[in-house]
């Protein structure tokens, strides 16, 4: 019987994403995370600060996956509406969450204190819990199976850090990578017979051109080490049988 695997979504919001403007970090880190934890993250979607585009990507990922992130849109401005989006896709009110208040209370007590847009930041959908941020006061939000983070990439960090070891998922994605200067389409069979032999196995293949000539790297993943290792035997001599080097952990 196969092992569970648990699945997760990431919407990722901001104009200025999407603009061009400023450049995505987060996907890369958050998916690294998420497979530590022994999730896979199965779909990103990037949508601007609008309300009814924010509420559909939220509402269709949120059913489509075990675990849904959010990432911007939590911030004290005007266009920050993740939380009323995420609020209305819930079918839910907002309230100001009294805890948040109060961490926001003490971290801006020597800043000048609260203001209207500071206090926006403490404003969750009815029924949330809080996720630590211990970077800039601000909490995250979790509710249900919903996670609503900063877009800041080292502030989301520390709230992936929070969440660390909190969310159910199965075993972690292992991975080999082997490289050799060969062309993919000359070793196409090789990578679909080996994958086929080892259950449990995927194989990538992931094609490049330098100093004049073209080459991949075959990334094998498999949640089991045995296999892992088995399918990664296969490849290596697969292309030794038929004449190609190649670089155990990828070149």
């Amino acid at each position: 019987m196969n092992e569970r695997i648990w699945t997760a979504g990431l919407v990722i919001i901001g104009d200025e994403i999407l603009s061009g403007r400023t450049h995505d970090k987060n996907i890369a880190q958050i998916a690294t995370w998420l497979q530590v934890q022994g999730i896979r993250l199965g779909e990103v979607r990037v949508v601007a600060d609008d309300q009814d585009r924010i509420i559909d990507a939220v509402n269709t990922l949120r059913t489509a996956y075990d675990y849904l992130f959010t990432t911007g849109g939590i911030g004290p401005t005007h266009d920050d509406i993740t939380v009323d989006a995420v609020a209305q896709a819930l079918g839910v009110g907002v309230i100001v969450h009294p805890e948040a208040r109060a961490i926001l209370e003490r971290y801006y007590a020597d800043k000048g204190g609260l203001n209207e847009g500071r206090l926006r930041m403490a404003r969750v959908p009815d029924g949330a819990q809080l996720i630590p941020n211990r970077m800039s006061g601000a909490p995250g939000i979790k509710i249900g199976n919903v996670f609503l983070m900063a877009g800041v990439p080292h502030i989301t960090a520390g709230m992936l850090d929070a969440l660390t070891g909190t969310l159910e998922g199965g075993a972690p994605l292992l991975t080999e990578t082997i490289g050799s200067w060969v062309a993919e389409s000359e070793v196409a069979d090789l990578l679909r017979e080996a994958e086929k032999a080892h259950d449990g196995c995927q194989i990538g293949s992931y094609p490049f051109f330098r100093e004049g000539k073209v080459g991949a790297n075959f990334v094998i993943r498999s949640t089991s080490a045995d296999a892992l290792a088995s399918c990664t035997d296969t490849l290596c001599e697969g292309l030794g049988e038929r004449g190609w080097d190649f670089t155990p952990g990828g070149i």
